[in-house]
């Protein structure tokens, strides 16, 4: 005797509170309930997607018990470390991995587990027993298990895609089930997310909100067809699955649940959808770690419209008759297909306004919705931070303003002022033309540059052979450098291809000389602030357009430079150029 009364006591550690709840709390009637009131608060609040932990123990019940049985925190039954562990193996081919959740009311617990043979997730609804199976004419649970699982075989042949696909049915006594447990039914995994955290990131978009209905509305119609439940009114029952659809993920609802309170539990989780708060059982609702549905003084619940302004008006009506709370001169949805009628009309009118915006309901837009909220962009009318900056663009834009007038007012006036001598203006460089020699110009003393390293400028490219550069300055004619042989003539593939040349310190460069074998070549001779600057930062000097042989191209030695770009605009013949040598002279002062 002091045996069972100690088991009896250890099975109390899953119950936060052994006052048994009212209609009011629960949401349910008594007479719908099989394990009676006091079965309403079995294990406490478990959070999304973790296993639930057993909570205190129950001092009002352990009082009873004699202090040498008594159980303490480290002892716990063989019943309990059996069935309900995460690892524990259920017939050698399911193991248990993660607790979802639990029906008290129905001594059930939800699992996701693995299907060993198979490989794949599996959606487990375990029965154990129930505490006040000790106290009624079934002390094992036996005959309420029983029940179930023959509603569940009898549930075998319904297929719907709104509901888990049923695969396996354990009765009690099957081996390898474990003692403790008095049934299983396995179904498909559901993928997703639970609803508490569906609707943990905000609230979820009216019309979202009606198709995610809809489709366990229409499981449920063709369950009711075939003359079955299926238990929805419990939310960790359903899940949402990546695509918006709700969802029946877990089998084997409690015996006395009915067509109507179906019909409930889909008015309670479109409840839930458009306002994060579960309106039928406030220790579900709990359990399932979301917050209970207010009500008014008078008990009645308050409209989803009254804590979201902006839910429609077709969608506010039908929440509240599938939860039997309609106002005067609103009928109650009484029937699972008249829901599933309605909520198809509401979806196919917000298809067919596609077109048009939605009404603001109080959700942000997803980022996938082709209408986007336009108070979602911030305004920056106001915002410090812009003012400021916009000032600074304006002031320096002012400077830059006051620089160029005063350059202008400085030409303009030394065009009209002065001596009276007329202006030097400088004409453009004029383009080489191909021959052994250029233009012979004013005889000036000139001497070779020595110290010149040259590098391939290629900003488009990896550089044509980078590693014979060199042989374009170290005196060798024989020697050359010569780039790809390209498909196509620039600017095809690349603007052009150079070679730039840098000094020890800048040089009044009065002449280049260039070496090729490639005659028709065209090349831009261009200063250079840098060896790694870019073209766009380099200034051309002159043109030339070489032959076979030397060509000659005179420069302004006015001003020194450090780095000289040799850029090929355009090829010679077969789409190649090549440089025997280059060689720059500097003015003699």
């Amino acid at each position: 005797m002091s045996g069972q009364t100690h088991e009896r006591a250890a099975r109390t550690d899953d119950r936060p509170d052994s006052r048994p709840e009212t209609p009011e709390a629960t949401g349910r009637h008594p007479s719908l309930d099989p394990a009676g009131p006091a079965t309403s608060s079995i294990s406490p609040v478990p959070s999304p997607g973790r296993p639930e932990q057993p909570g205190p123990v129950d001092e009002q019940a352990t009082s009873k018990v004699p202090a040498q049985s008594r159980p303490t925190e480290r002892l716990t039954t063989a019943r309990d470390a059996l069935g309900t562990a995460a690892g524990s193996n259920l017939t050698d081919r399911y193991v248990l991995r993660q607790r979802i959740g639990s029906d008290p009311a129905a001594g059930a617990e939800f699992w996701r587990a693995e299907d060993t043979m198979l490989r794949r997730s599996v959606g487990v609804t375990l029965l154990r027993r129930l505490p006040a199976d000790d106290r009624s004419d079934d002390p094992e649970g036996t005959a309420r298990a029983g029940e179930m699982i023959v509603r569940a075989l009898r549930s075998g042949c319904f297929e719907h895609a709104g509901s888990a696909r049923l695969l396996d049915v354990l009765s009690a006594g099957t081996h390898g089930l474990p003692a403790d447990v008095l049934g299983a039914a396995v179904a498909e995994w559901v993928p997703g997310r639970s609803l508490a955290e569906t609707v943990a990131e905000g609230p979820v978009r009216a019309q979202r909100a009606a198709k995610a209905v809809e489709s366990l509305a229409a499981a449920t119609t063709a369950a009711h067809q075939h003359g079955l439940v299926l238990g929805c009114d419990h939310p960790q029952r359903v899940r949402i699955t990546p695509d918006g659809r709700a969802m029946l993920a877990f089998l084997l609802p409690r015996p006395s649940v009915s067509a109507a309170d179906d019909v409930r539990g889909l008015g309670g989780l479109l409840y839930g959808l458009l306002t994060r708060r579960w309106p039928l059982s406030v220790a579900d609702a709990a359990r399932a770690g979301l917050v209970a549905a207010d009500r008014t003084p008078a008990g009645r619940l308050r409209a989803p419209s009254q804590l979201r302004p902006g839910v429609p008006v077709e969608l506010d009506t039908l929440c509240m008759g599938a939860l039997g709370q309609a106002g005067e001169g609103l009928g109650r949805v009484h029937t699972a297909a008249a829901l599933h009628r309605m909520l198809g009309d509401i979806v196919a009118e917000d298809a067919d306004q596609a077109f048009f915006p939605p009404v603001h309901d109080g959700a942000p837009s997803d980022p996938d919705d082709v209408w986007q909220d336009s108070d979602r962009l911030p305004d920056t009318r106001n915002d410090p931070q812009r003012r400021r900056n916009l000032r600074m663009g304006l002031s320096v834009l002012a400077v830059g303003v006051l620089i160029v007038l005063g350059y202008l007012g400085v030409q303009v006036g030394a065009l009209f002022g002065g001596s009276g001598e007329p202006p030097v203006v400088l004409p453009p460089a004029a383009s080489v033309p191909a021959g052994p020699q250029g233009p012979a110009g004013p005889a000036v003393a000139a001497s070779p540059v020595q110290a010149v390293s040259v590098q391939v400028f290629d900003p488009a490219g990896d550089g044509d052979n980078a590693a014979a550069v060199d042989q374009a300055v170290d005196g060798d004619p024989a020697t050359s450098w010569s780039t790809s042989r390209y498909f196509e003539p620039f600017p095809a593939l690349k603007p052009g291809i150079g070679v730039m040349a840098s000094f020890d310190s800048p040089q009044p460069i009065t002449r280049l000389t260039i070496d090729s074998a490639t005659p028709g070549t065209v090349v831009e001779i261009r200063s250079a602030p840098s060896a790694d600057a870019s073209l766009a930062q380099t200034d051309t000097i002159s043109t030339a357009t070489l032959g076979a042989g030397e060509t000659v191209v005179p420069l302004d030695g006015a001003r020194p430079t450090g780095n000289i770009l040799l850029w090929i605009t355009t090829l010679g013949a077969n789409n190649q150029s090549a440089i025997g040598e280059i060689s720059f002279e500097r003015a003699v002062q």
